[in-house]
């Protein structure tokens, strides 16, 4: 049996844990090889017996063990641990030692990188160490030169697990991850596990051999319940089905075992290829079935298993899953499976992979073409005509088609499977009440917000492809995330998209016939103006002291200087918005030609709001010439000239603030002479002020996506720096329309201590 480890963190307290847990199968191998060469009236005492008998038997039952099973933790940064000066990496590696020296059975892989003189010349040199501890030393077994650096071929944590499996033995072979732990009561039905390796019973042996999972974080907040719940259902009945049923059951990063010696002959446990391969645990179920493996699940023992419980750990977790997703829609593997599976394996295979995913897409793709269908028929005038036909108007189909994708909307959907699970758990009473206590912890807000994260991830990924690793952390604590970093990892995948969505709200409501008053039509709109709440304030609402006032002013100081600070080279994106914005659109500099027409395109239904609007307007005196649509691009066209001259003046004037505060003073004066103007002898009205307002703010924002697709020749035309500038100011203006219902909220203690509730219970 063999043990292999994938690190991720400085989290020694961790790998203490873990590494304690897979001693448990050792202990408890010693204690029945102890029973089977013990007298029988040394049985009773149980595990006393093995601590008080003799030295022989005590030795001869530890030397089986270490014959039966090894342990290999593969941490590739233990050498650079080492020689670092960094005071959590020396505490780090004193950990990793202290295990050597106090469990002799463990083994560390990690790889070590030196320069060496190779013909006459310094070169670096990598190669694969296996060690173990000795006299409170650490002793290398063995060293292995490698071709180069693991990082740069593949995928880290897959390199990780393909480093180390050159170091094990045997004919089996389990991959406990970092957050993983197990019981010593647990460790007692390994020997049961093992021989399903060895009984076909009248089918093909196993190749790969899942185990159920016991999230044991459950507790730490209502969001870690809420992903516990769901994890479970997935790793119980989810695995089940899979496996007995449906025959589509992979390997998804958990403690399975595999058939050793099957996989290092077809290629490993782990595809490692950049970026194809970034959910690399599913592959190896892939690779086993593709090659004539069997797939099992066995429910009689459990491993247990940490699950991030902030909200940003959640999200980044999701968001590496939808990514992997991606990737694997456009590999060769998903093509090849579905074309050996036949047609109703085929099915099961697609809605218990990728399909969850590509449907989330589609149902908020669903609401985008509901909400500009609406738009177009409101603005077009052919809404008005189609409420004068009787027939249409009394037509309900729709609205109730309508009212059932709502339901998922709600998030409700990806609830029914934790509900079912916990019935058949605990019974569907207790069911029942679990339901309506996660509904009071707002569990539809969360499940809501986790529907944005996967369609934006997976539809990017599709589109252009480039998903890189995203490092979730290990942490079981929850704390305060600090507003700039919610804004960080959010603003594309949710609020610029809820911020359309209520532009498009607001936009119905006013321009729309006043018919609107069926019970159906409200859920409808209703369940989209929940969708846009949960996507612009969850991050918020799970967000621990979210709404305490010296919480939210600090996080107002330190989102003005992450916006206000100057990007450059060696400037992380935590430190300025320049160096984030950057590096947003760097899935854009890798897309093919195709990625960058589609994106476009895409883009180009932000110019609906200003060709619809304006023919509206009252300074357009009902005219229905594309003149007053050409007339209209005079606004946005005089918004970049204007950014673009005041850029030219800051380079040229770095010196002369002052002059430079005289020339904004004349700007804005001269804006408000052309307003009072256009008030007086054109006829504009405040209404068309706030129409126009409407209009205009996706025009910007399409040309800013536009530029950033089309960057040199924006570039080229000298135009990045007013581009860049009108991104700041959208992105600062979204962030003050965020932050003020925050700020607002903060004002009242009560708020602060029911969030707590909700949170903590």
């Amino acid at each position: 049996m063999e043990f292999t480890r994938q690190w991720g963190s400085y989290r020694g307290q961790t790998l203490s844990r873990t590494v304690r847990g897979m001693m448990y199968y050792k202990q408890a191998l010693e204690l029945q090889c102890f029973l089977e060469i013990a007298g029988d009236r040394e049985i009773p005492g149980g595990y006393k017996t093995l601590e008080s008998s003799g030295d022989d038997e005590k030795a001869f039952a530890q030397a089986l063990a270490d014959m039966k099973f090894t342990y290999v933790v593969s941490c590739q940064i233990y050498g650079a641990m080492k020689t670092s000066d960094d005071p959590r990496d020396q505490s780090c590696y004193n950990n990793i030692l202290n295990l050597m020296v106090t469990y002799p059975s463990l083994r560390v892989a990690y790889i070590d990188e030196r320069e060496e003189i190779v013909n006459g010349k310094f070169q670096k040199l990598y190669y694969s160490v296996l060690l173990k501890g000795s006299s409170k030393l650490a002793q290398e077994i063995y060293r292995i030169k490698l071709p180069g650096p693991p990082t740069v071929i593949g995928e880290g944590k897959a390199e990780n697990q393909n480093h180390a499996i050159i170091f094990t033995r045997g004919e089996a072979l389990q991959t406990i991850d970092m957050n993983q732990d197990n019981y010593f009561e647990e460790a007692f039905k390994m020997r049961n596990v093992l021989e399903e390796f060895l009984d076909s019973s009248g089918q093909q042996k196993p190749t790969i051999l899942g185990l159920r999972e016991h999230i044991f974080t459950g507790s730490v907040s209502s969001l870690a319940s809420f992903t516990s719940n769901q994890e479970t259902s997935f790793l119980t009945i989810g695995q089940r089905t899979l496996a007995n049923l449906l025959r589509v059951r992979f390997h998804y990063g958990h403690p399975d075992i595999f058939d050793r010696i099957f996989h290092i002959t077809r290629g490993g446990i782990s595809k490692a290829s950049k970026r194809i391969n970034l959910s690399q645990d599913i592959f190896a179920g892939f690779n086993s079935t593709l090659r004539g493996g069997n797939i099992v699940h066995r429910e009689y023992i459990q491993v247990g298993k940490g699950r991030g419980a902030g909200m940003n750990q959640i999200s980044l977790f999701e968001a590496k899953v939808a990514n992997g997703n991606g990737e694997q829609t456009l590999s060769r593997d998903v093509y090849r499976l579905g074309h050996s599976f036949d047609f109703y394996r085929m099915l099961s295979f697609y809605f218990s992979t990728v399909g969850f995913y590509f449907s989330s897409m589609v149902t908020v793709l669903t609401i985008y073409v509901f909400l500009y269908g609406h738009i177009y028929l409101v603005m077009s005038g052919a809404e008005r005509y189609i409420l004068g036909i009787t027939t249409i108007h009394q037509s309900k189909a729709l609205e109730e088609a309508l009212a059932v994708q709502s339901v998922n909307q709600l998030g409700l959907l990806s609830m029914l499977p934790m509900v079912l699970e916990i019935g058949l758990e605990k019974g569907f009473r207790a069911a029942f009440c679990d339901f309506i206590i996660m509904q009071l912890q707002l569990a539809s807000v969360f499940f809501t917000f986790q529907l944005g994260t996967k369609a934006h991830h997976y539809g990017r990924t599709i589109l252009h492809g480039g998903s890189n690793y995203q490092a979730t952390g290990l942490g079981f604590v929850s704390v305060h995330a600090k507003f700039s970093e919610n804004y960080r990892l959010y603003s594309r995948s949710h609020f610029v998209k809820a911020l359309e969505l209520v532009i498009l709200l607001v936009l119905y409501e006013l321009y729309g016939e006043s018919y609107r008053n069926s019970n159906l039509y409200s859920f409808i709109i209703f369940s989209m103006w929940f969708l846009v709440g949960s996507w612009l304030y969850a991050p918020f609402l799970f967000n621990p002291s979210g709404f305490v006032m010296r919480k939210t002013i600090d996080d107002w100081t330190d989102w003005k200087m992450w916006m206000g600070n100057p990007g450059g080279i060696g400037t992380q994106i935590d430190e300025s918005w320049e160096s984030w914005w950057n590096a947003e659109q760097e899935h854009l500099r890798g897309t093919t030609i195709r990625g960058r027409i589609l994106e476009i395109i895409l883009v180009f239904r932000n110019f609906i709001y200003q060709y619809g609007i304006v023919y509206h307007l009252d300074i357009a005196k009902h005219s229905k010439t594309l003149l007053v649509y050409g007339i209209s691009w005079i606004v946005p066209v005089s918004v970049l000239l204007v950014l673009k001259m005041m850029s030219i003046c800051r380079r040229i004037l770095i010196n002369f603030p002052l002059i430079v505060m005289s020339l904004k003073a004349f700007i804005t004066l001269y804006l408000a002479v052309g307003m009072a103007v256009f008030f007086v002898n054109f006829g504009l009205t405040v209404s068309d002020l706030i129409a126009c307002f409407l209009a205009f703010i996706p025009t910007g924002w399409a040309l800013i996506l536009i530029a950033q697709v089309c960057r040199p020749l924006f570039k080229a035309l000298g135009l990045w720096e007013s581009i860049k500038e009108l991104a700041q100011a959208y992105d600062y203006a979204m962030g003050l329309v965020i932050f003020a219902p925050i700020a607002l909220l903060s004002w009242f203690p009560s708020v602060s201590k029911l969030q707590t509730r909700l949170l903590f219970k």
